[in-house]
């Protein structure tokens, strides 16, 4: 499957946005956005409407880290459950395990968190998982592996992990690290970057 290579940095910078994709340095003056506004400033050019919906699908795609097609799947599965498509869909993005891995706080970015699910370190109800783009459900309970809690990354987490906090979604035990899925998130609580409405006109046409 193909997947982007290039810095993530360069997204940031086409879209002018920090979509924190490298989690705690956008915070720092290290950020390539940060460092482009201050010397940009001036006007941006009008853009059309179709462009507008474009750069918000395109906004969408590099926050969750996705290929044009994949993206265009989760869309279309939003399209087809009952209820508003873009908040469906926000839903869904929520719920990708490289998502939810990052919302507890065991990595600072999706990219690592996704590198974490495919190197094998957590399990979900008992059994392997290792596919970032798997969605979880109510009830499932996460744990990491028992070989995992033996490395050094993970002493790191444990000892960070007071500090930062969980969605209403999702319980955690900061002793053991286990999560649980309690509930599916609302849309407005999945802190999602773009304008999903725009992202549907722009597939609607």
């Amino acid at each position: 499957m193909a997947r982007y290579t290039a810095s993530v940095c360069k997204l940031c910078r086409r879209v002018n946005e920090k979509l924190m994709l490298k989690g705690s340095r956008c915070l720092t003056p290290k950020c390539a956005v940060g460092r482009r506004k201050k010397v940009m400033g001036g006007r941006r050019r009008r853009v059309s409407d179709r462009g507008l919906q474009l750069f918000e699908k395109q906004k969408a795609r590099y926050t969750y880290g996705l290929m044009e097609r994949q993206f265009h799947q989760f869309f279309v599965r939003a399209e087809k459950q009952t209820g508003i498509t873009g908040d469906n869909l926000k839903v869904l993005l929520a719920r990708r395990l490289d998502n939810v891995i990052q919302s507890l706080g065991f990595a600072d970015s999706r990219a690592q968190a996704r590198q974490l699910v495919l190197h094998g370190h957590f399990r979900i109800n008992g059994h392997k998982a290792d596919i970032a783009s798997m969605l979880v459900k109510e009830g499932d309970t996460i744990r990491w592996t028992e070989s995992s809690t033996k490395n050094k990354y993970y002493k790191e987490v444990l000892e960070g992990i007071q500090a930062k906090s969980v969605p209403t979604w999702l319980t955690l035990n900061r002793e053991t690290l286990e999560a649980q899925v309690i509930s599916f998130p609302i849309a407005n609580e999945t802190g999602a970057l773009f304008d999903a409405k725009a992202v549907v006109e722009y597939y609607s046409r």
